[in-house]
Order: structure tokens, then C-alpha cells, then sequence
């Protein structure tokens, strides 16, 4: 995709208008080559922008979910919050807690989404990605083009909400706690997780346990 001019000014315009997050206002106005109206429409229509709107509410009910794999090799806990007891308790809700700890069991996120990514952990990553592109040739003007694309991929890896989703490939996380949000009502939040592995840091045989994890339940 051709480089699109938009400023800060359109992305703040367009975060008052939607309340919709900094990092969705940019996807919506790249994809609408600028366009403020458009880009409005685009969060509208999958979803983001009436999301948004519930962020300021209260969640504070909700559930703790676990996931054990088979055999005992990874346990995952995750909390999950929702705005009432009465949602807590619906198959939806629940299924989509399910559905997350199973995320996060076979993907191994590291953070919840990318705010909680420490800037230092960044800034590393930045300067392995710089020199790899300077050892592969690349122009200086182009260097921080690549740069910031492998920091989008670097955050797809260990930000469990930029994630794609293992069941469904064409959304991520993010897209799926979107639409559970507008099915359910609700403001629904993943507050914070824990995953454990068999053996972990140990040398051992590398397992494919995002096939393993998503077969098992099939």
C-alpha cells in the first residue's frame, strides 16, 4: 500500500469522534487514504468504534479461567472481566474465556497488548531489527520503513491481543473481544494472565503446541 499523508491532528480528530484506540484511528485512516469520514465509517463498521464508547464503564465482574493441556504440559489462568454477574455466567461470556486461555496456552503471549511492551524491550528489538537490515544492504532511507514493519510483527508475536486468532485466522484477538462486546452489551476486558510450561527455560524437543493445543479440542 502507497504511503498516505494524514497528521496527528486527523488522528485526534478522528479518536474524539470514534473514542476508538490510537493505534485502530491510524489502521482506519491508512486504510481510507485520509479520509476522516471514511475512516469514521470503516471503525463503525467492524465494529471498533461503538467498543470504544463502553471503555469507560466499570467491568469489575467476570471470571478466572483455566486451561490445562493434555498430559499437564501447559496451564494457563486467565482473568477476564465483564460489567455484571449475570454476564459472568452466560455461555457467551464463558466461551469466550475459554476460547482466550486456549489463545494463550498455544500462542505464548507475553503481554496483554502493546502499552504493557516496557519501551526499553522496544528500543532493543529496534536495534537488532537496524542492524540486521544494515547487514542485508538496505539503503538508510528504508531502514526505518522495515523497522517499524518488524515491530508490527514483533508485537503480533508477544502482545496477546495483536495475535491472530488461532481459530480463525482472519481476526485477531483484539477483533474477537470486539465482537463479543457487541453481541454481549457489555464492556469486557482481559485483565491479566499467567502461563506455565513443563520444563520451561530447560533444554527439551521443540513441540508444535499451537497445533497440538487447537487439535485437542477439536
Amino acid at each position: 500500500m502507497a504511503d498516505v499523508k494524514y497528521t496527528t491532528e486527523d488522528i485526534k480528530k478522528l479518536r474524539q469522534r470514534t473514542s476508538a484506540g490510537m493505534l485502530d484511528c491510524k489502521n482506519a485512516l491508512t486504510e481510507c487514504n485520509g479520509d476522516l469520514d471514511k475512516a469514521a465509517d470503516w471503525l463503525r463498521e467492524k465494529g471498533i468504534a461503538a467498543a470504544a464508547k463502553k471503555a469507560n464503564r466499570i467491568a469489575a465482574e467476570g471470571v478466572v479461567e483455566s486451561y490445562i493441556h493434555m498430559g499437564g504440559k501447559i496451564g494457563v489462568l486467565v482473568e477476564i472481566n465483564c460489567e455484571t454477574d449475570f454476564v459472568a455466567k452466560s455461555d457467551n461470556f464463558l466461551e469466550l474465556c475459554k476460547n482466550i486461555a486456549l489463545q494463550i496456552a498455544a500462542s505464548k503471549p507475553e503481554y496483554i497488548s502493546i502499552d504493557e511492551v516496557p519501551a526499553d524491550v522496544v528500543d532493543a528489538e529496534k536495534n537488532i531489527f537496524r542492524e540486521q537490515a544494515k547487514n542485508e544492504g538496505k539503503k538508510p532511507e528504508i531502514i526505518e520503513k522495515m523497522i517499524e514493519g518488524r515491530i508490527k510483527k514483533f508485537y503480533k508475536d508477544i502482545c496477546l491481543l495483536e495475535q491472530d486468532y488461532i481459530k480463525d485466522s482472519e481476526k485477531t484477538i483484539a477483533q474477537v473481544v470486539t465482537d463479543a462486546i457487541l453481541i454481549i452489551g457489555e464492556k469486557i476486558t482481559i485483565r491479566r494472565f499467567a502461563r506455565f510450561e513443563m520444563g520451561e527455560g530447560l533444554q527439551k524437543r521443540n513441540d508444535n503446541f499451537a497445533a497440538e493445543v487447537l487439535q485437542q479440542t477439536i
